[in-house]
């Protein structure tokens, strides 16, 4: 197959654990595009404009006609001024439901509203991966979002880094998910809410549609719950070789490296250039 997209998740995937683009990801990235043509294309839970560092090191940040899916799927942009091309955000009053669930557990949380990110009630752990992640946030401590009102709305999550815990207040939850809510889990540490149908998948969908990229031509590459449904559109399903079982167990492929020794790169190789690895 002549693979003409390749869309993939950031962190825990092209990302090693210092959040930085490995060497070996950006030397194989740099030569697809150059030599192939082929499209990359950041598919993360964050948002467009909270990657501007990754964008950078692979050479697309404000690059016209190369789009970046963010927020799950939420938002499809032109990486080019941030042109958005498509957005699917969370009704206001949804958000505030969850939000005063998650305010009664153990969660910290992280609202995405009008391209910032609000934090609510930090733990240390989280501080020091947001800091580490370079992320711009504000943080608060009232729990209430009255002050959000009128913004619009990408997502909410809650972070806890035992997952089972989080999992657990999934069925405590379903009066208010069921139907109208999609739920995802990410970088063992996240719970996910979006509008329904709003995912990974789904995005790509649309952006492969507008490329006019038969959806047989893409490959995905991801490692987390969230990324499940960008890896069942694909042409091709890549996991990280340090990727949950599930995810792996779903995927065509998983690659030998982890994110530390170069997931994007390896997936290049195989697909791209077919080496044989």
């Amino acid at each position: 197959m002549d693979y003409k997209l390749i869309a993939t998740d950031l962190d825990e995937t092209l990302l090693n654990d210092e959040h930085q683009v490995c060497a070996e990801n950006m030397k194989w990235i740099n030569k697809a595009v150059r030599e192939r043509g082929v499209r990359i294309v950041a598919a993360t839970g964050r948002g467009y404009n909270q990657i501007l560092p990754e964008l950078t090191q692979i050479g697309l940040n404000d690059q016209p006609d190369e789009y970046t899916i963010s927020y799950n799927g939420a938002a499809i942009t032109e990486n080019k001024g941030f042109k958005m091309i498509s957005w699917q955000g969370l009704d206001f009053d949804k958000m505030a439901e969850i939000f005063a669930f998650g305010v009664k557990h153990d969660v910290c949380i992280h609202i995405y509203a009008n391209e910032e990110l609000f934090v609510y009630h930090v733990n240390d752990d989280e501080y020091k991966r947001l800091t580490a992640q370079k992320l711009a946030c504000t943080y608060f401590e009232e729990p209430s979002v009255d002050f959000l009102k009128g913004k619009r709305i990408a997502k909410i999550l809650f972070e806890n880094t035992n997952t089972d815990y989080l999992k657990s207040l999934a069925p405590l939850m379903k009066d208010m998910t069921e139907g109208c809510v999609e739920v995802s889990y990410s970088s063992n540490r996240y719970m996910e809410f979006n509008t329904l149908g709003v995912n990974k998948g789904t995005a790509l969908a649309i952006l492969a549609n507008k490329l006019s990229i038969p959806i047989e031509q893409t490959i995905a590459i991801g490692d987390n719950y969230n990324d499940v449904a960008m890896l069942k559109a694909a042409g091709l399903a890549v996991a990280a070789g340090n990727g949950v079982d599930d995810v792996k167990a779903l995927c065509d492929y998983t690659t030998q490296a982890d994110n530390n020794e170069g997931v994007v790169a390896e997936a290049i190789r195989k697909f791209i250039y077919h080496e044989d690895i």
